[in-house]
């Protein structure tokens, strides 16, 4: 098994949106806001390579929408999908499986593209199947008045109508080095795959805990559905792995790949050891 790190660009958004009630004098020392308050963001994915299958985690936001879409999040930086997986002698086309751990646009959206003649969409990678969490895919076709305007039917229809969509029942092995697990303070049923890397675990964080600032339990996002049930799910994951040394990976922080987790005296959390995915060996 070999991981590679994929960056696909990075965007801004509204600093108090990601940090919830946490105040600006805390969290601006983390991740400073521009004169707009905002904040710039990875969009960070994970390909594992293993065996005969090439297997990506997430796939970015894509370029399908309007000019005026994408006016509000400021995209920026040199990278895309299509180069990230260049550097390490990858094409869309070698792609087998699209790991989805939820639909909201900036985690799903490069997954479909206009055809040729833009007169109606593709799959951008043309020998993957989607994988999809059954009871987020209801939420998202079916979303609630505050998702709606994170889920669009563009990004997301034309998985199943090309017969490219796989829906995830429940949690459980999806191969022999992969397990998916739901959380539901985020989004419902959002999907972390935990990768057994040899002896190492690593979880892709995904929204849970999407950068690094984020690993204390009350710093949590302002798009949260449910923001109790996500910090009940962050102590779980964060008491894990500090007792387990387990490696989360990060889809949005700017800087930092991957980390290891402490419990300090006091019963909280912080950074251990901050590691890029290239740093880690079998």
């Amino acid at each position: 098994m070999k991981l590679y790190s994929i960056n696909t660009g990075y965007f801004k958004l509204d600093g108090g949106a990601m940090f919830g009630v946490v105040p600006k004098s805390l969290w601006n020392r983390q991740n400073p806001a521009d004169e707009n308050n905002m904040c710039n963001w990875a969009m960070r994915c994970l390909l594992i390579e293993d065996g005969n299958k090439l297997i990506l985690v997430d796939n970015g936001l894509g370029n399908k929408q309007d000019e005026k879409f994408f006016s509000y999040y400021y995209l920026n930086g040199d990278d895309s999908l299509e180069k990230s997986l260049a550097a390490y002698g990858f094409k869309p086309e070698d792609i087998t499986d699209n790991i989805l751990t939820h639909l909201h646009f900036d985690h799903c959206g490069g997954g479909i593209k206009w055809n040729k003649d833009r007169t109606g969409y593709e799959s951008a990678f043309p020998n993957a199947t989607f994988h999809v969490n059954r009871e987020h895919w209801e939420e998202a076709t079916h979303p609630n008045a505050r998702e709606k305007a994170s889920f669009l039917k563009e990004n997301i229809l034309p998985m199943q109508e090309l017969g490219k969509l796989n829906f995830i029942e429940g949690e459980g092995k999806f191969s022999d080095t992969i397990d998916l697990k739901f959380v539901y303070g985020h989004t419902k049923g959002m999907m972390l795959p935990q990768i057994q890397y040899g002896d190492k675990k690593i979880i892709y964080m995904a929204d849970l805990i999407p950068a690094s600032y984020h690993v204390p339990v009350p710093w949590v996002m302002g798009y949260d559905m449910h923001p109790l049930t996500t910090m009940e799910e962050k102590e779980k994951y964060l008491n894990t792995a500090a007792e387990r040394g387990d490696i989360f990976f990060f889809e949005h922080d700017p800087v930092t790949e991957c980390c290891t987790v402490e419990k300090t005296e006091r019963g909280a959390y912080k950074v251990k050891e901050r590691l890029l995915i290239s740093d880690l060996v079998i």
